[in-house]
């Protein structure tokens, strides 16, 4: 290590900024109604700190330790807080990020053995949060630090007490997955300064470039260079970076600094902080943030219920709008999987797409309330399969992480191509759902296509989970999405194909065993088979929680099953059959009633299906225990990984009344509204309303349905009522047994 001391008291070419933003105010305050600390404790591991919606920057606290609680930075029962950076994951449950980490401190400051470092204690006492602002006070400074943000620009604003200070910038930690690889730092003057951090993880070869600006000259600046070591204590040859910057300051004197960050260059990076934050104005930016928040989620105004399911309903809402992020600089450059710089030209180019989630109801969401930003995610999936062959499957900071299973981009670019969402290439897209699920050699898809399934005794070279079932029912509800993209596109020979391949779920039930069961390259059934046990045949679920998975063929399942008497009858065992006392059960099976497990996704749409079989009360009562029981006003209110949206989206559309049992069917089926009276703002200027007649905590059963005064004899509204604006009207009881609709 080396230390490089810089005085800057006499610098020069001091880089001057202008201001290009614009203000406009709300009525409403609705990011006053968020509370980003929900799914802070818990399994939810989401952070509490600033960002604008979709923002490529995720500015939050960090409590500088590692662990499975810590994955998102943060753990609400932890009391330190060892640094402020500038990305993070929203309940994703995986450990990366953390990038351009700033900690402000008073002299002589307080250290830790790594991992923890230099740290301060706080309370929760100090801390305020709502959508875009973030503060708390550094017990051991006495530092107030408040966090705002604008899509691709940090701020940060300490107050300090007076004396010796420091802000340090430590471009070497690193946290959970995360490895720093190398790290460069130039001071451009006096209050400027721009570099970089390289690492590796979840995110292979992360490259994140930055520049910062403060808001007045540091005095001077202590530069340490720290070799980094691998997993065996051998120099890799790349660098860490520590940089000091000292102050000499007053009580109650401020310090704005303000970091945008990008994925292509230096270059690009001070080009978003002169874009989106000229000033040092942290008043300013807050406010633009906050009028951004307020219209994003004053899009749906809901009225009634208690103050606290407001409170989660938009808490809610916002988790749903901090990912996918966007992934493109001002000038529309973003660096591809294929290693090269590439132009998004009149679109947003977006990353982090955690899909095996997000397609079942954030996306459908985002059909809604945003399809804008929904066809440029679309757009953003092809260019990647230009660059990388492939659709992405959770693709991350420009390259693909390959976690999870499916070609989940498949219904999301089928369910925005079926709702009319233009302003991408049809054909193209096409092309790209066709080639990605015809990848033989990626995931089984090759055995998947000669089998009718994947075998599970064939070790998959490409990825070490096995997931064989899983991966032959999902392939299965993909393919049936290209097929009705192809049909509407008068493509019968292709829709034909894929309709056929639609039907490979059926080659994996056995009816000895009333489930889906691995099968062996013979056909043979995988022996001693019980399907309440989790295995590697399952992703992250059991037998139970895939039964359902068959979203694209309700008819076909309860074919299977033995009729409607039967699949319901196996629907009450799903929620009545529960583990057995005492059991142990893995990390991503929570929130269950019985063998629903609310915290995992392979679950949700599962409530809704008791419409099929003409019991919608059951729908009803099963939702209002998950909307009521298993979401809460609370650091611990998300009874399972936010996983970048969709466990808030699911609450989202299930409090509003309704939700997509098929995510490309533009069906929604109704189930039981949380709120009187739910208002939804569409981007055409139309408005859609649904009311719900005599609700109550007892009336959460529904007697009839209209819609435009019209008496209504579905199970679901759709798609097309919805953006055209329809007047739903729920009338309410607490009788069991109604059903408005005619049963299929």
């Amino acid at each position: 290590m080396y230390r490089q001391p810089i005085n800057l008291l006499c610098a020069s070419t001091i880089i001057l900024l202008s201001s290009c933003a614009h203000h406009q105010a709300n009525t409403e305050a609705f990011s006053r109604k968020v509370n980003p600390f929900i799914g802070t404790d818990y399994t939810g591991n989401t952070y509490p700190g600033a960002q604008a919606p979709f923002g490529m920057v995720q500015l939050s606290p960090d409590n500088g330790l590692p662990g499975w609680d810590r994955i998102a930075g943060y753990f609400y029962p932890d009391s330190t807080i060892a640094g402020f950076s500038h990305t993070h994951l929203s309940g994703t449950g995986a450990g990366d990020l953390y990038d351009i980490s700033f900690m402000p401190v008073t002299l002589p400051y307080k250290e830790a053995p790594q991992p923890l470092g230099i740290h301060s204690k706080f309370s929760h006492d100090s801390e305020e949060a709502y959508a875009g602002y973030y503060k708390v006070t550094l017990d051991d400074y006495k530092i107030d630090v408040e966090l705002t943000a604008t899509e691709r620009t940090g701020i940060q604003r300490y107050t300090f007490p007076g004396g010796e200070a420091a802000v340090i910038l430590n471009l070497a930690k690193a946290m959970n997955w995360d490895a720093t690889t190398d790290a460069g730092l130039e001071i451009v003057d006096s209050v400027t300064i721009k570099g970089y951090r390289m690492s590796t993880g979840w995110a292979r070869d992360q490259r994140v470039f930055f520049a910062s600006r403060f808001s007045r000259p540091f005095e001077s600046v202590d530069i340490d260079t720290v070799p980094l070591m691998d997993g065996n204590g051998n120099a890799t040859g790349g660098k860490g970076i520590i940089a000091t910057f000292n102050y000499k300051t007053t009580p109650g004197e401020q310090l704005v600094v303000s970091t945008a960050i990008s994925g292509v260059d230096e270059t690009g990076a001070l080009k978003n902080l002169i874009a989106e934050a000229p000033e040092d104005n942290f008043d300013k930016y807050l406010a633009e943030t906050s009028n951004k928040w307020d219209k994003e989620l004053g899009t749906i105004a809901v009225e009634g219920g208690s103050p606290d399911e407001q409170t989660s309903f938009y808490t809610a809402l916002y988790h749903s709008m901090l990912a996918p992020t966007i992934y493109s600089d001002v000038d529309g450059r973003y660096f591809g999987p294929d290693k090269k710089i590439h132009t998004a030209d009149g679109w947003t180019n977006y990353s982090s797409f955690s899909l095996w989630d997000t397609y079942r109801a954030a996306h459908p969401l985002y059909t809604i309330i945003d399809p804008k930003a929904d066809g440029d995610m679309v757009n953003s999936f092809l260019a990647f399969y230009d660059q990388h062959g492939r659709l992405p499957i959770w693709n991350f900071w420009g390259g693909e992480t390959d976690m999870m299973l499916g070609y989940h981009s498949v219904p999301v670019i089928v369910d925005a191509y079926l709702k009319g969402i233009g302003g991408f290439d049809a054909e193209k897209a096409l092309e790209a759902c066709v080639a990605t699920a015809n990848d033989d050699d990626y995931r089984g898809i090759g055995l998947y296509k000669t089998l009718g399934y994947v075998p599970y005794n064939v070790v998959d070279s490409y990825n070490s989970e096995n997931w064989s079932l899983s991966r032959t029912l999902e392939y299965a509800f993909d393919d049936y999405c290209i097929a009705v993209m192809a049909d509407k596109m008068g493509k019968t020979e292709l829709a034909n194909e894929f309709y056929k391949r639609s039907q490979n779920y059926k080659n994996t039930f056995n009816p000895a065993t009333g489930f889906f069961q691995p099968r062996d390259d013979k056909g043979n059934w995988q022996p001693d088979f019980k399907p309440e046990e989790y295995t590697p045949h399952i992703s992250e679920s059991n037998a139970w929680h895939y039964f359902w998975s068959v979203q694209h063929d309700i008819p076909g399942l309860i074919a299977l099953t033995g009729g409607k008497d039967a699949f319901s009858a196996k629907l009450d065992s799903m929620f009545t059959v529960g583990p057995k006392e005492n059991e142990e059960l893995p990390l991503f099976s929570t929130g269950m009633i019985g063998q629903y497990a609310h915290g995992n996704e392979p679950s949700h749409h599962v409530i809704y299906l008791y419409n099929k079989v003409g019991q919608p009360w059951k729908a009803a009562k099963y939702a209002h225990e998950v909307l009521t029981k298993l979401y809460k006003n609370t650091p611990d209110g998300l009874c399972g990984n936010e996983d970048m949206g969709q466990m808030s989206a699911w609450y989202v559309l299930s409090a509003m009344g309704f939700y997509p049992v098929n995510p490309v069917g533009g069906q929604y089926e109704i189930g039981s509204p949380l709120f009187e009276k739910v208002k939804i703002n569409l981007p055409n200027g139309k408005m859609f309303t649904l009311t719900a007649k005599n609700l109550s905590d007892d009336n959460i059963y529904v007697k009839s349905v209209t819609i435009d005064g019209k008496l209504w004899n579905k199970s679901y509204i759709t798609h097309q009522q919805i953006v055209d604006g329809a007047s739903v009207e729920l009338e309410m009881t607490s009788e069991e047994g109604n059903v408005w609709f005619d049963p299929e």
